[in-house]
């Protein structure tokens, strides 16, 4: 049993980028779809679909890549964790990098990023940041 599934796919994700793998197969959940959808509104993924082995759903993210062949993710590093949550108000959203990178909220109103929940005054707990 995972204690934080998000960490995991977090963790998946970046070996998967380090290494230079064109796909990361994850076990699936509405959060972590929800947060794939979110990186590849974004940019940072190509595409990620749900496919179905037996029993099981598994999230295949598809990286993303510059011209030159250079990560687009840099670094993805989980915020909010199981021992201490972070929760913060609309007026509190964090820019990344000034616009560069992005933070992933769990709101309200969905799993968002930082300039969607600032464009709908949400606010709510920090999963992930990534540049």
């Amino acid at each position: 049993m995972l204690t934080d599934p998000i960490a995991d796919f977090l963790t998946r994700v970046r070996n998967a980028n380090i290494v230079s793998k064109d796909k990361v197969e994850i076990p699936s959940s509405i959060l972590k779809e929800a947060v794939a959808a979110v990186l590849g509104r974004e940019g940072f993924i190509r595409r990620y679909r749900v496919i179905t082995r037996g029993k099981r759903k598994v999230l295949q993210i598809y990286l993303k890549r510059t011209p030159e062949g250079e990560r687009v993710i840099t670094h993805l590093e989980r915020a909010s964790k199981p021992g201490r949550r972070m929760y913060i108000k609309k007026d509190e959203i964090p820019r990344v990098l000034n616009g560069i990178g992005i933070c992933v909220l769990s709101t309200p109103k969905g799993v968002l990023s930082g300039e969607e929940a600032l464009k709908m005054q949400v606010g709510g707990e920090v999963l992930c940041y990534v540049w």
